[in-house]
């Protein structure tokens, strides 16, 4: 490589820091604004009220049929609604899902936002900035591979920054096709500061050629389908999470207990567990095929570079561990006694184990992987 060369790679190595440091700045802005989305989405009087009578029709008839608000006296609109010159009836949309027999019919929350002008406003703005830093962090990416001339996916460090651009880009996508996933956001957002972090303060390696044995097409479609891979496991991890949390409201209002008002405000804003089951359940469900095909592409490449498809190497037992854990998840949630709580625990062990595999396996084990480095 000539030094005119070898000073452009440099160049571009600078600027793909500088770019991640700048997404980091930016995600940070989307972070509080994700915050203030949740602070001043407190639900509405009117959606207060709304909720009570819901909640007054689930005692009588045991279901949750629309809600009505009607007031007496009142001149009515018009349009769809309208019921006589004395009584104006609005008839609120309900999202209601089932998985599995038994599962409660409740309805979706409003979102972050509660609903409210206020908090759709700064959600709106947190969305806004979210794809301004995935922007920011992708072009980090792109420079980073320019300057090694390459994929950028050598390290754990060009591994974390593009896993957590291709997780954003996921949820960005995912609201892209109207999908109910804003309630994410702010989870989404904590996550890849954290991981950003970690990556340029613990994992961080200067720009360097690959050994002999990664120069191959393999890096390219096994690497990438398992950042891809990792990233949509770890929405449906945050989809189990949160199944949890709400579930066990639910519950809890089930049999007539109470809860505090920030806890209560935040649960009923969340979609219900029923959609958030089925969610997590969707998420897993879609990627394991690709899981399933990077570990016979890892397989593949292992055959071109040692001579031998599986050398029981830790990356490889743990990757195999993984697979395990996501197909007794996915037949697990295929069972009626294992619907529910007891699939979301084994959702989220399947994920701890993909990051057992990513973090610890590379840092605390030796194996035929360990010469990729920190």
């Amino acid at each position: 490589m000539t030094p005119l060369a070898a000073a452009a790679n440099e160049n571009l190595a600078q600027i793909s820091n500088y770019l991640i440091y700048s997404s980091m700045a930016v995600y940070t802005l989307a972070f509080f604004a994700h915050i203030a989305e949740w602070t001043f989405g407190s639900r509405s009087k009117v959606a207060r009220t709304a909720a009570a009578l819901t909640g007054s029709e689930q005692d009588r008839a045991g279901a949750a049929p629309a809600v009505q608000v009607r007031q007496k006296g009142a001149r009515s609109s018009g349009g769809a609604g309208e019921t006589g010159g004395s009584t104006a009836v609005l008839d609120q949309p309900k999202v209601v899902t089932r998985s599995a027999a038994g599962t409660r019919d409740v309805p979706d929350g409003p979102g972050a936002g509660g609903g409210t002008v206020q908090g759709d406003l700064y959600g709106r703005i947190a969305i806004s900035l979210t794809a301004l830093a995935f922007l920011i962090e992708a072009g980090g990416v792109l420079a980073r591979a320019m300057s090694v001339q390459r994929a950028p996916w050598g390290n754990m460090y060009e591994f974390s920054i593009t896993f957590s651009t291709v997780a954003v880009g996921t949820y960005l996508a995912l609201l892209a096709l109207k999908k109910n996933v804003r309630w994410l956001g702010l989870i989404l957002v904590t996550s890849v500061l954290l991981d950003l972090g970690i990556a340029v303060k613990i994992l961080y390696t200067d720009s360097d050629q690959l050994v002999p044995a990664l120069h191959s097409y393999w890096l390219w479609i096994h690497v990438s389908t398992a950042i891809f891979c990792g990233a949509v496991f770890y929405i449906g991890a945050a989809g189990a999470v949160l199944y949890l949390f709400r579930d066990a409201y639910e519950g809890r209002i089930e049999n007539g207990g109470t809860a505090g008002k920030f806890y209560a405000s935040v649960m009923e804003r969340l979609p219900s567990a029923a959609s958030l089951d089925k969610f997590s359940y969707r998420i897993n469900a879609a990627v394991f095929p690709l899981w399933t095909f990077t570990i016979i592409a890892g397989a593949i490449w292992a055959g071109d570079a040692w001579g031998r498809y599986w050398n029981w190497d830790p990356k490889e037992v743990w990757s195999f561990v993984t697979w395990v854990a996501y197909a007794c998840y996915l037949h697990a949630r295929a069972t009626a006694g294992w619907k529910g709580r007891k699939a979301a625990y084994l959702a989220l062990f399947a994920f701890a184990c993909w990051i057992w595999n990513y973090y610890g396996v590379n840092m605390f084990l030796n194996g035929l992987h360990s010469y990729s480095g920190v």
